[in-house]
This record gives C-alpha cells, structure tokens and sequence, in this order.
C-alpha cells in the first residue's frame, strides 16, 4: 500500500510520520483492498489548543474513496480520531455489500 504524507507549513518529523505509516498500515490489515492512503496535517491556529488538523483519503479501487477529518490537541490524537472515523466507514459499506 501507498501512504503518502503531506504537512502545511511545518516539516513532519521522522517519529510523526513512522507513527502515521504504522497505524494506516494497522488499518489495511482489516481491508486488503485498500491500495493508497493520502495523509494531510497542518496546523490550525498556533496559538490554541485543539489546533492540530489531520485529514485522510483512503482509495480502494472499485468502490470508494473514504475520508475524515478530525481537530486535536496532538497530531497522533488526530490521525487515531480520524482512522477510527474511517473505520466506522468501511464497516458500514460492508454491511451494504
């Protein structure tokens, strides 16, 4: 699987994106089809808390594209929140199937 990794104004450390890597892959062992994963963070309103925005695109040929959105305190909140979100989305389109 493809996982690419965007950050918006800041450069994403090694730990952050070995995090990422680790934890979208987790995510494909539940669903073999998914074929890319496109992550996205940025940061929302420096001088807030609740300012850490991570958004993901997960493709799966032949069916969908899925994706979430999801505002933390910490980029590792925020990529759980939004792959549990994900998570959900692709439980309910197996049920449909």
């Amino acid at each position: 699987m493809e996982v690419n990794i965007k950050s918006i104004h800041f450069d994403a450390t090694e730990r952050l994106e070995d995090f990422i890597i680790k934890k979208v892959n987790r995510l494909a062992r539940h669903n073999e089809a998914i074929t890319k994963a496109e992550v996205t963070l940025k940061v929302v309103k420096p001088e807030t808390s609740m300012n850490k925005e991570a958004a993901i695109k997960i493709t799966i040929p032949q069916l969908d594209e899925f994706f979430a959105s999801k505002t933390a305190d910490t980029f590792e909140e925020a990529v759980d929140l939004s792959l549990e979100a994900i998570d959900r989305q692709l439980e309910k389109t197996k049920i449909r199937k």
